[in-house]
């Protein structure tokens, strides 16, 4: 690992860390996904990487997690790539105000949802991605992609989480089900929630999820996988919806895009400067790593990251 010429990156982590040591209050693991509730608590990492190519790591950052809704960032960017605009026919692009698996608000909007990082959303766009392709072949097109971006081969589904999801998913069934009622959802539900399930599954350490967001910062040809456009509008996406009805919050104290996931993963990005991957399994009420929130406001009050200046 190198330091930072300017600023003391390592050094900042390293506060961070052991200032998350400390704490108690880590907030409760998934339980409602039974291998995710075998998940300690106690495990904590964070790692970044910079737009000059710097990286930097504190804790078990080569423990590999399960990524969960971290997944739809990638799964948006291949269907951007691949529907354009059209996508935005099929979902909204609006902040849900209500937690990630509601049905109340698909309900009250005809089967469209309201962005694509709710659960209703997500599986509109991995439905819109499978379109004419078998689901082994979508799942590995995901791979490949998260793969090229991370510059790591070694990444992989977890088969274990993606069963004990889809033995336990029946409201995101449910979901698929009323949108499929409202001419929404193109294949069987069965069929979309089986490959949306195996996404979720998909297992990395901070180091390489971090790695993996480099896309995301800009300004860098190397690391263009999608158009400065699309990466533009992916972040506007994250900033707004990607932590469900406690977005806004996160706004208000980090000032960066990010994505959280059930998982107690975090993938922030600080736009033209770094991608920073955070991981603390417990989570908050709305279901986001409580500590990997905290950790990540810690660093943008630290660095002075932030989208509005």
């Amino acid at each position: 690992m190198t330091r930072g010429a300017a600023m003391d990156l390592q050094g900042i982590l390293d506060t961070i860390f052991h200032e998350m040591q400390d704490r108690s209050d880590r907030g409760i693991v998934a339980d409602y996904i039974p291998e995710l509730a075998q998940v300690s608590p106690e495990h904590f990492a964070m790692s970044l990487c910079t737009a000059d190519g710097q990286s930097f790591h504190v804790g078990a950052a080569e423990v590999p997690f399960s990524i969960q809704s971290i997944s739809k960032v990638f799964t948006l960017a291949l269907a951007l790539g691949r529907l354009g605009d059209q996508l935005w026919t099929r979902v909204g692009r609006e902040p849900s105000g209500l937690a990630f698996n509601s049905m109340v608000q698909l309900e009250h909007e005809n089967g469209i949802p309201r962005n694509p990082f709710v659960n209703a959303g997500a599986i509109v766009v991995t439905d819109a991605i499978l379109a004419g392709h078998a689901p082994r072949e979508v799942l590995g097109e995901v791979l490949r992609f998260i793969r090229q971006a991370a510059g790591d081969d070694d990444i992989h589904i977890n088969h274990r989480v993606a069963k004990s999801e889809q033995d336990t998913g029946h409201r995101n069934l449910a979901l698929a089900h009323f949108m499929r009622a409202h001419g929404n959802l193109r294949n069987a539900p069965e069929l979309s929630c089986g490959v949306y399930f195996h996404q979720c599954a998909i297992e990395m350490s901070t180091r390489q999820l971090a790695q993996a967001g480099r896309f995301l910062m800009g300004g860098d040809p190397a690391a263009r996988l999608v158009s400065p456009a699309r990466v533009r509008r992916i972040n506007a996406l994250m900033l707004t919806c990607g932590h469900y009805d406690g977005s806004g919050d996160f706004a208000y104290r980090v000032g960066l895009p990010g994505k959280s996931g059930v998982g107690g993963g975090i993938l922030v990005i600080a736009p033209g400067r770094a991608s920073i991957a955070v991981w603390s399994p417990g989570l908050d009420a709305q279901g986001n790593s409580r500590l990997g929130t905290l950790a990540v406001e810690r660093l943008a009050q630290a660095t002075q990251w932030s989208v509005f200046g």
